[in-house]
């Protein structure tokens, strides 16, 4: 993270009072409300403009993630970075919309990953390493790379020494996968500032203002599950 992106960051967990775990990793969750016996997760953006980037190769894994009851805090600074202007508080309910337009537009290419690798056959694997009684890892190598670990090749061996031709087929089938659920992102989907027109801005008292919205959100996903119930 660049230094300025971190300070900002941790302007925003000082002034809405949110933890930040000691062993926070890259891809955590960036910090937590603790909340009327909750433990609120959140995610923090910062902007010097008016749309908010997000991450690189957005793809499943995020959407995943940021449906699993993650919320978000946006800062607006000023074109240098160091003069905050105001803070909007997005919940899960509010990112849905968002989240479930960026799912809609990878959608197919998750599909051509989800589906085509299982039509790759024994003829494929034929066609770029020849046909062989027994493949060796130096093979196996050449097919996944660096997307596996040495426990990884050892563990898919079905063949003393090496990997039969079924085997291979369908580790070329898992490569396969891999090589285009990559293809299936988005380079940094920006959220447009006309998403956040409808949105309260916090300018003060940042941390009781924060647990007055997530008080309301938290009350009223209650009431709606406890209406279905």
């Amino acid at each position: 993270m660049p230094v300025q992106d971190d300070a900002r960051e941790n302007q925003m967990v000082q002034l809405f009072n949110l933890t930040v775990p000691d062993n926070r990793g890259r891809g955590d969750i960036d910090a937590y409300l603790q909340i009327d016996g909750r433990t609120v997760p959140f995610e923090l953006k910062s902007t010097t403009s008016g749309s908010v980037s997000t991450v690189r190769d957005f793809g499943p894994d995020h959407i995943a993630k940021w449906r699993a009851g993650l919320h978000w805090l946006f800062a607006f600074y000023d074109h240098s970075g160091t003069k905050l202007h105001h803070c909007v508080y997005a919940s899960p309910k509010d990112m849905e919309s968002w989240i479930a337009e960026k799912e809609r537009y990878i959608r197919p290419d998750i599909m051509l990953a989800d589906t085509v690798p299982a039509l790759i056959t024994s003829d494929a694997v034929a066609t770029i390493l020849g046909l062989k009684e027994v493949y060796d890892e130096v093979d196996a190598k050449w097919i996944m790379k660096n997307q596996w670990t040495a426990a990884d090749f050892r563990q898919h061996q079905d063949m003393p020494g090496g990997y039969s031709l079924g085997r291979m087929t369908s580790i070329l089938q898992i490569r396969a996968r891999y090589v285009m659920m990559r293809g299936a992102t988005l380079n940094n989907p920006h959220i447009e500032s006309k998403f956040f027109e409808s949105f309260d801005q916090i300018t003060e008292e940042h941390a009781s203002q924060l647990r007055g919205l997530v008080r309301t959100y938290f009350a009223k996903a209650d009431a709606a599950e406890q209406a279905t119930a």
